[in-house]
């Protein structure tokens, strides 16, 4: 199999959003998968007499032929968190690298197996062909921000959220079942209670232990039946080499989403708004998204058909690039949600916008199984943290000013969805 990159990005303006369309008229039988504004052009040896595209037509953009032993049936894509496919499976040959996503060479067989044994870590899928793994979105033009959204976006600030973090990080460990994740629960629950809003605490199973999921809820003042929007991270952190005693303190993972809770509820807190409002912190991500499945299962259809929004916060404060990005991940029904959020990117941030409709490993992913339209919010996709599920996932990896960015468009979406009363 012959491989081609191929890289409109430097011959197209930079505010236009790529498509199939900016491809060259391809060759029969070649394929085409995009990355981010790289397209991978493959095609099997036995038909590839010549490049995929017409020459003339890819105004100087790179079609450097790889050769690869692989067959399509070979060909998966891989979504991971941090690292964590590559540092578990260093023998499977990486054929295209955009840090939270990956090109690789695999059995079919194996791929299944991998998955199964792996929900958390990452996920793996055949490569279908013509596909869009993930994209960069076009700068949409600036509107003018709404004044009510933008004074609650402009609240948050590095001295509250960098203390949130710093009192979750010294739990030691937050694993699922251990003293640590009970006592950051608890704190937080403090935390919520303080501000106004009413708490409750949601037993989980946890192979064999107990956890919690923390939920908060304040009652929007709108006539009528509410609405309502969540927003929710997981609480709990994993060391996987170190073992269950060992130091977890995961700054990143998940620290960093579970202070983005926090900040934001403080943000609304005096907020008159329309519909509901609710923040969920849950445990027993890192082993199988036990939090979040338990409450999904046990919320009543009246409850379920009153959600208009998720908004999961995972992993959202590592920077390993110059660019300030965020990925946006959910499924095609949760388009409105991705759209918003991008929406609320471009008028109160300056975030690069990536989306994807592959989610995986995150609490996101038992809310789209349930058809309720739930978007993952984390670093954008080269910003890959290697350190995740480690003692090295520590508060010196965090940049802030990421990190704020990412929690200022989710106060600018949620607030457009939950309203302000008048």
């Amino acid at each position: 199999m012959r491989i081609y990159t191929y890289d409109p990005a430097r011959h197209q303006s930079p505010n236009r959003r790529s498509s199939s369309s900016d491809l060259p008229p391809l060759a029969p039988g070649t394929a085409w998968v995009r990355f981010g504004r790289e397209t991978l052009l493959y095609v099997d040896d036995e038909v590839a007499a010549e490049p995929p595209g017409a020459q003339r037509a890819t105004r100087g953009a790179r079609l450097a032929p790889r050769h690869v032993e692989a067959t399509r049936e070979q060909l998966h894509v891989v979504v991971q968190n941090g690292r964590l496919f590559q540092q578990h499976h260093p023998d499977v040959p990486v054929l295209h690298d955009r840090g939270r996503f990956l090109l690789v060479q695999l059995d079919p067989r194996r791929a299944s197996r991998l998955c199964r044994d792996a929900e958390t870590c990452f996920g793996v899928v055949p490569l279908a062909g013509d596909q869009v793994v993930f994209e960069e979105r076009a700068r949409a033009a600036a509107r003018a921000p709404v004044l009510f959204i933008q004074a609650l976006a402009n609240t948050l600030t590095r001295a509250p959220v960098e203390a949130s973090l710093t009192k979750l990080v010294s739990f030691g460990t937050r694993l699922s079942t251990s003293v640590g994740h009970a006592s950051a629960a608890t704190w937080v629950r403090e935390q919520l209670d303080a501000m106004g809003y009413t708490t409750r605490l949601q037993d989980v199973l946890v192979s064999g232990g107990t956890s919690r999921n923390v939920i908060a809820d304040k009652v929007g003042s709108g006539p009528g039946t509410r609405r309502v929007a969540i927003v929710t991270a997981h609480l709990d952190s994993i060391n996987l080499q170190g073992g269950p005693s060992a130091p977890a303190p995961g700054a990143d993972d998940n620290a960093s989403g579970s202070a983005g809770v926090i900040e934001i509820a403080r943000a609304f807190k005096d907020h008159r708004s329309v519909h509901d409002l609710r923040f969920i912190l849950f445990g027993g991500e890192e082993q199988g998204l036990f939090g979040s499945k338990h409450y999904v299962s046990k919320l009543p259809p009246a409850e379920r058909a009153r959600i208009d929004a998720v908004v999961n916060m995972d992993m959202v404060g590592s920077l390993n690039s110059s660019s300030h990005s965020v990925l946006l991940e959910g499924a095609p029904g949760s388009q409105a949600v991705i759209d918003g959020l991008g929406e609320a990117a471009s008028t109160y941030t300056q975030l690069t916008v990536e989306t994807s409709l592959h989610p995986f490993a995150s609490d996101h992913v038992p809310f789209i199984n349930a058809g309720l339209p739930a978007v993952l919010t984390i670093e954008g996709a080269d910003n890959t943290n290697s350190s995740v599920h480690s003692a090295n996932d520590i508060l010196e990896q965090i940049d802030y000013g990421l990190l704020l960015e990412i929690l200022r468009m989710n106060v600018g979406f949620v607030a457009g969805v939950i309203g302000r009363a008048s």
